[in-house]
C-alpha cells in the first residue's frame, strides 16, 4: 500500500482547495429550500466552484454526470441531480462535493434538513456529524487507522444506527481517491500507522436503520436497503505532529 506524505507546498494547495469547498458548502446551505430541484443545487454548486477558478472534482469522474452528489432521504450517496427531483418540506439532503485547486483535491459532505424535519431525522444528522468528530479524536500521528474507524462505529451504534459497510473514506491529494481506505467500522487489523503529512477524507455514512445498502439502476445512486433515512458527513483531514487539521472546515457556518 502506497500512502503519500504531502509536502508543505502540497498541503498549502490542499488547504486552499478546502477553504473554497467550505465556502461552496456554506453558500449551498443558505440556498436550500423546499421547491428547489436537485439539479438547481448542482447548477449552483458548479457555478460557485468555478467562480473561484476551480474545477469540480466529481464532474465526469468515472462517468459521473454532475458536479455535486445530491442524495435525498434514503439515498446514501452519489445521487444524480435531476430537474424532476424536487425537495419537499421534511426531506433531508446530503450534498457531497469536491474541488480541484491547482491540481489538488478537497472532498467534503454535509446533510441538511429541508424545512421542518422529524426529531428522528434531526438526530440522525447530528449523530452522523458527531461520528466524524469522534473519529478524528484519534487522527493523530502514531495512532492507527482502525482507531478512527472504531470510534466512528462505536458512537453511531450506541444510538441504534447502522454504519454502512459497502462504502468507505479514502486518502486524497493529487487524486480524488488515494490509499488508504478509511472504513467507518472496526476491522480485525489495526491498519496503517498515521504519520504527519497524510491527508484523509473521513466520511461517516450512517443509516437510520440497518447498515445494508443497494445500488439503483443508474449504477451510481446508493440507497438504504430498508428504505430508512441516511446521513453523510465528510471532511478532508491533515495528519500533523499534533491535533489534526480539518482542511475543509474553516468556519463554523460550513
Amino acid at each position: 500500500m502506497s500512502v503519500t506524505i504531502k509536502s508543505a507546498r502540497e498541503i498549502e494547495l490542499m488547504r486552499e482547495a478546502g477553504k473554497i469547498l467550505c465556502k461552496t458548502h456554506e453558500e449551498l446551505s443558505k440556498a436550500l429550500k423546499p421547491g428547489m430541484t436537485t439539479w438547481d443545487i448542482d447548477h449552483l454548486g458548479e457555478e460557485i466552484i468555478r467562480s473561484y477558478g476551480c474545477t469540480p472534482s466529481f464532474l465526469h469522474y468515472n462517468g459521473y454526470p454532475a458536479s455535486i452528489c445530491v442524495s435525498v432521504n434514503d439515498e446514501v450517496v452519489h445521487g444524480i441531480p435531476s430537474k424532476k427531483r424536487v425537495l419537499m418540506d421534511g426531506d433531508i439532503v446530503s450534498l457531497d462535493a469536491g474541488v480541484i485547486y491547482k491540481g489538488y483535491h478537497s472532498d467534503a459532505a454535509r446533510t441538511y434538513g429541508i424545512g421542518e424535519i422529524t426529531p428522528f431525522a434531526g438526530q440522525l444528522i447530528e449523530v452522523t456529524r458527531q461520528c466524524f468528530f469522534e473519529g478524528i479524536k484519534f487522527a493523530k500521528s502514531g495512532n492507527h487507522l482502525n482507531d478512527i474507524s472504531s470510534a466512528i462505529q462505536k458512537y453511531a451504534e450506541q444510538f441504534g444506527f447502522g454504519v454502512v459497510r459497502d462504502l468507505v473514506g479514502h486518502g486524497i491529494g493529487s487524486h480524488l481517491h488515494e490509499e488508504p481506505e478509511v472504513p467507518n467500522f472496526a476491522r480485525k487489523r489495526r491498519g496503517i500507522k498515521l504519520k504527519p503529512g497524510m491527508t484523509l477524507a473521513i466520511e461517516p455514512m450512517i443509516n437510520g436503520g440497518t447498515p445494508e445498502v443497494a445500488w439503483l439502476d443508474d449504477d451510481w445512486t446508493v440507497v438504504t436497503e430498508d428504505g430508512n433515512l441516511s446521513a453523510h458527513y465528510e471532511n478532508t483531514v491533515l495528519i500533523t505532529e499534533g491535533e489534526p487539521e480539518i482542511l475543509s472546515l474553516v468556519s463554523h457556518v460550513c
